[in-house]
């Protein structure tokens, strides 16, 4: 997945505004205690952030952007 494909799917799920929090605030377990932007710039693939993404919320990532 690009980076620019995650970005939109997480701007999609979240809206705008609380996709960049998410991304720069949530720490998520599945990143190994790290935040989306940690991850990302610390080389993480980008299909793994998303899998972390979706598997944190389950209930906001629709099915169709899995």
């Amino acid at each position: 997945m690009r980076l620019t494909d995650f970005w939109t799917r997480l701007e999609e799920a979240f809206g705008p505004g609380y996709a960049a929090s998410i991304a720069s605030d949530q720490v998520l377990s599945q990143l190994g205690g790290r935040t989306i932007e940690q991850a990302l710039a610390g080389g993480e693939e980008t299909h793994v952030v998303w899998r972390a993404v979706c598997a944190a919320y389950p209930d906001r990532v629709p099915a169709r952007l899995r």
